[in-house]
């Protein structure tokens, strides 16, 4: 299968590539579908209370430490378009653990 070389803070770097054969027998490989879990799956870390003018780049810099980091906001808010998490001033965003990491309460 081809190496796509995502980077690892990419929202495609464990997605796997699957293959085509067409009726010709050349090969197209392609990534399989991503499926977006929900929300409710992340680590809650803190919640961050959306500003006027706010970009979700520079949410994900501040929250997360990387501007392009912004889809796992997407991912933790159940959201499919980046803009509907700020388009609404007030809106309350999860900032989350990356999936699969789990949180430990402080003691």
């Amino acid at each position: 299968m081809a190496n796509y070389n995502f980077s690892p803070n990419s929202r495609y770097y464990d997605t796997p590539t699957k293959t085509l054969t067409g009726a010709d027998g050349d090969n197209l490989v392609y990534l399989a579908r991503r499926f977006v879990p929900p929300g409710s799956a992340f680590a809650l870390l803190s919640i961050h209370t959306v500003v006027s003018g706010e970009r979700l780049d520079i949410i994900a810099g501040s929250e997360l430490g990387d501007p392009l980091a912004f889809w796992r906001l997407c991912d933790a808010n159940d959201a499919m378009r980046p803009d509907e998490l700020t388009e609404q001033i007030g809106r309350r965003l999860r900032i989350t653990l990356p999936l699969g990491i789990p949180a430990t309460p402080l003691t």
